[in-house]
């Protein structure tokens, strides 16, 4: 009796062993519109030299890349899907990962779709948006299956698994400006999330970046006085300056050097957060 007992023990610990998360790697999810997603084309610079330490789940299949959902890689560029560019995303992870001791890793997960609104986020009133929304995005939605909040917190579950969300990196708003509704709107996205993943709020906190500022000629620049009261519907939402932060002639988005700068300001955000 005493043997089978051992047994059991011996079981039920490698079980946990084989399932328990590394509290050293740290993930963060990455979720908006077309800066998230990669508007800027990266450079030969940005695809070298990115720590093994800094780790990418693949969110949708990429044959080109050799990359399959649900696989970790190392955070070459790109982030999103397999033909975007440059994201904030990817100067966030090298930021970190270039500050932090050097056995911790850092993994993004990242759901982003050019052009959409923040109600594309909304589990709730997603399909509903979906049907109403222009052909081009229901065609970008159809690579994370109609449903991107739902790819998102599946991608995120799977890397639970493996390690810990820190914390949640937001660029959306443009589709949105003007919107005084918008941070309940994102405070929704933000309580779902801490909902379906097991989160506690005041440990998991969101870092919103601005909009292409006025001073670059930003066509949205006037979202980032909405954008800035967003701490006000979520205690641990921190705003993230794009003062300085060079713009692209369109007036809706980052230039390259822009993004890595972008970036590098999440990054930074985090660090005095930790």
């Amino acid at each position: 009796m005493i043997s089978q007992l051992m047994v059991l023990m011996a079981i039920c610990c490698y079980s946990t062993q084989s399932i328990a998360q590394d509290p050293n790697f740290h993930i963060y999810l990455c979720l908006g519109q077309s800066n998230m997603e990669g508007n800027a084309r990266f450079e030969a610079q940005d695809t070298v030299g990115v720590d093994e330490r800094f780790r990418v789940m693949a969110a949708v299949n990429c044959q080109e890349l050799n990359r399959r959902k649900g696989q970790w890689y190392n955070a070459v560029p790109p982030l999103c899907r397999c033909h975007t560019g440059l994201t904030p995303a990817d100067y966030f992870g090298r930021t970190l990962v270039a500050a932090l001791p050097e056995n911790i890793k850092v993994g993004v997960i990242n759901v982003a779709i050019g052009g959409c609104r923040i109600e594309l986020f909304d589990c709730e009133n997603a399909s509903a948006y979906i049907a109403s929304s222009p052909d081009w995005l229901k065609n970008m939605v159809k690579d994370y299956e109609n449903d991107p909040y739902g790819r998102l917190v599946e991608m995120a579950r799977l890397a639970q698994k493996e390690g810990v969300i820190k914390g949640i990196l937001l660029h959306q708003g443009e589709s949105n400006t003007g919107d005084a509704d918008w941070p309940r709107k994102v405070k929704l996205v933000y309580d779902n999330l801490m909902r379906d993943l097991g989160l506690d709020a005041q440990q998991v906190p969101l870092l919103a970046g601005e909009m292409v500022s006025a001073a670059q000629g930003g066509k949205c620049a006037s979202m980032n006085a909405i954008i800035a009261t967003l701490p006000q519907t979520i205690p641990n939402a921190h705003i993230i300056s794009s003062e300085g932060c060079e713009g692209n002639p369109d007036q809706l988005h980052f230039t390259a050097e822009g993004v890595r700068e972008l970036g590098k300001r999440y990054g930074e955000m985090m660090l005095k957060l930790y």
